[in-house]
Parts: structure tokens; C-alpha cells; sequence
């Protein structure tokens, strides 16, 4: 998409897809600014199973997708199995079925970079790092030892994007506000 703009522009992704800008910015592809909105780095801590991704797609192409999507919260996210559980019980839960094989490609770019890399860190590009609030533990971390280790970086809360979600209308306030 970048290219066919045909000059930089700001890219903004929330969760692996920050992951996955960051590393492409990284790689070369050109950006005027990066929006990461808790991007899901371990920085070598409590990393998954190397195995979690097989796991998932197994549940997956065995037509389980609640069994996939239930792995995926207690081994990618770390939720505790009560909550887990209570989440499977909420009417929630359906809604989360069909990100299921979504949630194998997350788990396999997060395993392929569960740390930033040497050029991701370098990264030129202005980098504003997002952190909602009632987040999951591990995306505070990531973001603050993110926000740490690309000194230029601006960590920016936002209060009204909850539990790993975006509000839209915060988020665009935020990523007008550096654009101007």
C-alpha cells in the first residue's frame, strides 16, 4: 500500500500488526511516522511454546476454532484459566470464533519476532507507541521496554482504548495530533 501511494506514509497497527509495521519500517519500507498500538514483544520473557503456532492451526483445521481461540488466551495472552473460562461462558465468545485462524498468524509473527530487532530499534521514522488502559500485563511491559529501547519513541496512554481494544475516535485524535 505504501508503494503505491507512491511516497511515505504513516502507517498505524495495533497488537501483531504493530509488530509486523515496525519490522517492515525496519526492513526499508518507507514511513512518514509509525502509530504502535501494544505491539506484543516478550523481550525474552514467558515466551510461548515454539509449538504454540502448530498447536493453534491443528485447532484450527480440525474445525475447533473454540479450542483455538481458547489456547491462544491462555498461552499467547497468559490469561489466567478462570478467566479464560468465564470469557468461553459470555456471550463474547462467539464473536471471537472466526478470529481464529487470525490468531495463528499472530502467534507465528510473534514467535518470529518476540523481540525487536537490531534495525527495528534504529528505526528513523517518528514512533508513537500506543498503551490503552485495563490492558493485559504482558502489553504494558512490551510497551514501556519498547518505549525504552527506541529512546526517540513517544509512549502515549490512552485512557479510553480498553482491554487490547482501540477507540477509534481517541486513537484519530492522537495520530492527527502528530501529523499536522
Amino acid at each position: 500500500m505504501i508503494a503505491a501511494t507512491g511516497r511515505p506514509s504513516a502507517v498505524l497497527g495495533h497488537s501483531s500488526g504493530a509488530v509486523l509495521a515496525l519490522f517492515a519500517v525496519g526492513e526499508g519500507a518507507p514511513a512518514r511516522h509509525l502509530f504502535l498500538s501494544e505491539p506484543p514483544f516478550r523481550f525474552g520473557h514467558d515466551e510461548p511454546a515454539s509449538d504454540l503456532p502448530a498447536r493453534l492451526q491443528a485447532h484450527v483445521d480440525a474445525g475447533e476454532p473454540d479450542e483455538a481461540v481458547t489456547l491462544f488466551q491462555l498461552e499467547a495472552v497468559g490469561l489466567p484459566a478462570p478467566m479464560v473460562e468465564q470469557m468461553r461462558q459470555s456471550p463474547m465468545f462467539e464473536q471471537l470464533l472466526p478470529l481464529a485462524q487470525s490468531a495463528v498468524y499472530d502467534a507465528t509473527l510473534t514467535a518470529a519476532v518476540p523481540s525487536p530487532s537490531e534495525a527495528m530499534v534504529t528505526v528513523s521514522s517518528p514512533i508513537t507507541i500506543l498503551l490503552g488502559d485495563e490492558t493485559f500485563p504482558v502489553l504494558v511491559r512490551s510497551c514501556e521496554l519498547l518505549a525504552s529501547a527506541i529512546p526517540a519513541a513517544e509512549l502515549v496512554r490512552v485512557p479510553e482504548s480498553k482491554h487490547h481494544g482501540v477507540d477509534p475516535a481517541a486513537t484519530a485524535r492522537i495520530v492527527a495530533a502528530r501529523l499536522t
